[in-house]
């Protein structure tokens, strides 16, 4: 319930139903969550990986998609900082 927004370089490289599951990622994650949220997404035999990772408390999710518009490699931060979240791309930090 907190404004979301997506930095220059997320709406360029990630497409949108990629965004839109991250998303959901983190909305369906147990409670408490960590601020940061961190997105490894590979290819792995024409998949789309994403490895769903957080530090406190410890967290590690995997995913397979296989019905994805494009294939993409990346590394992708979320982070909250209790009035909004942020998706951006790691070397945008």
């Amino acid at each position: 319930n907190k404004p979301r927004y997506i930095t220059r370089g997320i709406d360029i490289e990630i497409p949108f139903d990629v965004q839109l599951f991250m998303w959901q990622c983190v909305d369906t994650m147990p409670e408490p969550k960590d601020y940061l949220q961190v997105f490894r997404l590979s290819n792995m035999n024409g998949l789309q990986v994403i490895q769903h990772t957080a530090e406190q408390p410890k967290y590690k999710m995997e995913y397979l998609l296989p019905f994805v518009s494009e294939i993409i490699t990346a590394k992708v931060y979320i982070i909250d900082d209790g009035e909004h979240c942020t998706m951006l791309l790691a070397e945008e930090y």
